[in-house]
C-alpha cells in the first residue's frame, strides 16, 4: 500500500538568538510534527536545535522525523535531537540543501546565513513563511524579485505560523 510522502518543512534562523526566539523555534518544531511533517534544519545549535528538540517532544514524533543537514564532516557537530545526520563539508553552501530539500520554508530571525537560505528558497520556488523578528521583520510581505508572483509570508506567531504552514502543504 503506497502512502502519500510527508512534507518536510524547513526551520530557518541564527545560531545565536534570544530566549524568546527560541522558544518560538521550539514550539514551530513540536507543530510541525504534530501536524505530520517531517523537520529539516541545518543540524546545529540556536533556532535549529531549539526546532529539534520541540520537534522530538512531539507526542508526534516517529525516529527519522527531524533531518540535520551540517556544514561539516563529523556527524556528532548535530545537535541531540537529529534523527538522521547529513554531513556535507560544504559549509555554508549546504543552506542551498537545506532549502531545496523542504517543501516550505520558515524563518526565525538569523543573519546572513538565515539571509542566503531565505533567497535561494525564493530561487528555487519554495513557499517562504517568516515570523515578523529579524529577516522576517524586514523582508515580511514582500517580494524579492520578479520571478514569483507571490511574496514571503509574515506572520506575528508559531499559531499563524502553523496555520500558514497548513494552507501552503495542502
Amino acid at each position: 500500500m503506497h502512502r502519500p510522502r510527508r512534507a518536510t518543512v524547513a526551520v530557518i534562523g541564527g545560531a545565536d538568538e534570544p530566549a524568546g526566539i527560541l522558544a518560538a523555534a521550539e514550539a514551530l518544531g513540536a507543530g510541525v510534527i504534530a501536524a505530520g511533517h517531517r523537520l529539516i534544519t541545518g543540524g546545529l545549535g540556536g533556532v535549529m536545535e531549539a526546532a529539534c528538540r520541540g520537534a522530538r517532544r512531539s507526542p508526534a514524533w516517529t525516529e527519522g522525523s527531524i533531518v540535520g543537514v551540517l556544514p561539516g564532516i563529523d556527524p556528532r557537530a548535530a545537535n541531540p535531537f537529529v534523527d538522521v545526520v547529513i554531513t556535507t563539508g560544504i559549509g555554508h553552501l549546504r543552506n542551498g540543501i537545506v532549502v531545496s530539500s523542504a517543501d516550505v520554508v520558515v524563518a526565525i530571525g538569523g543573519g546572513a546565513g538565515t539571509l542566503s537560505e531565505l533567497a535561494l528558497a525564493w530561487i528555487h520556488g519554495r513557499p517562504i513563511i517568516a515570523l515578523d523578528v529579524g529577516w522576517g521583520a524586514r523582508l515580511g510581505g514582500a517580494r524579492l524579485d520578479d520571478r514569483r508572483d507571490d511574496a514571503i509570508r509574515s506572520v506575528a506567531t508559531v499559531e499563524a505560523a502553523l496555520a500558514e504552514l497548513a494552507r501552503c502543504v495542502r
